[in-house]
């Protein structure tokens, strides 16, 4: 067996989904990972998304290359 070392591979991405907060502003919630944050304004929230996900990994080689922030809005129509 060879001695070289073992380097961790990147996650190509983290997935947020991401919720209009009921109080007013947005919400976003990683999915897979312990990591939520909210803000006022979309602009915002990207800013937060990106400040929680540098806080949660670290170590810059777990930090996954790509954030991906998934819109959810739910609409209920009459029938």
């Amino acid at each position: 067996m060879g001695g070289g070392t073992i380097t961790a591979m990147r996650r190509s991405e983290i997935i947020f989904e991401v919720v209009e907060s009921q109080e007013g502003g947005y919400e976003a919630r990683a999915l897979g990972e312990a990591i939520f944050t909210e803000a006022e304004t979309l602009e915002e929230l990207r800013t937060n998304v990106r400040e929680a996900v540098r806080c949660h990994f670290e170590k810059g080689e777990d930090r996954p290359l790509l954030i991906r922030l998934h819109m959810v809005k739910d609409e209920v129509l009459s029938a």
